[in-house]
């Protein structure tokens, strides 16, 4: 298999991969609480596995390359726990900003965030478009749990999409590194159903700590979780964001800039 990180390229085959218009994903995660069982950088670690899975299934049909992650996102209502780490939303843009200036100046037109966090979600949808605009390249976004939403709906048990430190990552967890998982304590790891803010229905927002949505930090129910379902879920969304690739979202953008001129 080639290999597709970029620290794990020289400078030479980066120019290289930058010639034949190579895709670049950038990984972004959170470093959170993740209840008593999970460790705080799962979002990170979930991200960037499953750009690593999908870069080696898209590299039969394009150059992709995986910049290295950025492991610390938007996780204010996460503090009370302890354990987190949180940037604000222009030290967020500002770094965003500098990393894709930086994949731009080095050749590449084609950059996809891949988010792994609820709480970046909202916040990505908006700096999509300002980058764009700043970078004058057109940025993508998706996150990894929504593309690959339907093996995550069709896997999961006890729900129907991504929680926190719930029956998805924690079972995503066992598949990676089940050496990290405090099984003592799966037995506490549960708590209310949510829905994801860039997903809710309701008519109002309100900024919630999470510590008075749930007592355990986990929202969802871990005891349900298997290294079969995790890798069930890292493999099919690995493929639905591989096949979003090979479909390649940038040509529309291509088209459209053409038929305007």
């Amino acid at each position: 298999m080639n290999e597709v990180q970029w620290n794990r390229l020289t400078a030479a085959e980066l120019r290289a991969l930058a010639a034949r218009d190579a895709v670049v994903l950038l990984p972004v995660g959170a470093t959170e609480q993740h209840g008593p069982h999970l460790p705080t950088g799962v979002d990170d670690f979930l991200a960037s596995e499953v750009c690593r899975r999908a870069a080696a299934l898209a590299s039969e049909h394009t150059g992709v390359v995986v910049a290295p992650p950025i492991p610390i996102g938007l996780s204010e209502h996460h503090m009370p726990f302890g354990g987190t780490i949180s940037l604000t939303l222009p030290t967020f843009h500002a770094l965003l900003r500098d990393i894709c200036r930086s994949v731009v100046r080095a050749g590449f037109s084609r950059i996809l965030i891949v988010n792994g966090h609820g709480g970046n979600m909202t916040a990505l949808h908006a700096l999509t478009t300002e980058l764009t605009v700043e970078l004058a390249t057109p940025i993508a976004f998706a996150s990894y749990f929504g593309a690959g939403r339907d093996v995550v709906r069709d896997t999961l048990e006890a729900q129907d999409g991504l929680m926190h430190a719930c029956e998805g990552e924690t079972s995503m967890m066992m598949a990676l590194s089940p050496e990290l998982i405090r099984t003592e304590h799966l037995d506490e790891a549960h708590g209310p159903r949510i829905t994801l803010p860039a997903e809710s229905t309701d008519p109002v927002y309100m900024a919630v700590t999470f510590d008075r949505i749930t007592a355990s930090g986990v929202a969802g129910d871990a005891r349900g979780a298997s290294p079969a379902k995790g890798e069930r879920l890292l493999a099919g969304c690995a493929r639905a964001l591989a096949d979003a690739l090979v479909r390649d979202p940038w040509a529309k953008e291509d088209a459209m800039t053409r038929s305007s001129r």
